[in-house]
């Protein structure tokens, strides 16, 4: 699981991806918080390419600016559990 827990940077782009290859199967992208899920307030910016929507696919968006720690254990679960059935 590749947890993203701030926006992608034009300097992290390429290295997130890389890490993303790197990973075995099964794999899931996790977007945590407001800056990972659409860039947050570095929206727009030219050094922010956005949310990590915009380079990989996303499993899981987690919404908060920060997300509460029970928020974040219930998408987690959540994730788990469809992926069982």
């Amino acid at each position: 699981m590749l947890l993203v827990t701030g926006p992608v940077t034009v300097n992290m782009r390429e290295a997130l991806e890389r890490t993303h290859r790197a990973t075995p199967d099964p794999k899931w992208v996790v977007a945590v918080g407001d800056c990972a899920r659409n860039g947050g307030v570095f929206a727009g910016s030219p050094a922010c390419v956005g949310g990590v929507s915009a380079v990989l696919p996303v499993d899981l968006h987690i919404p908060g600016c920060p997300p509460s720690p029970d928020a974040l254990l219930k998408g987690l679960l959540a994730l788990l559990e469809s992926v069982s059935t």
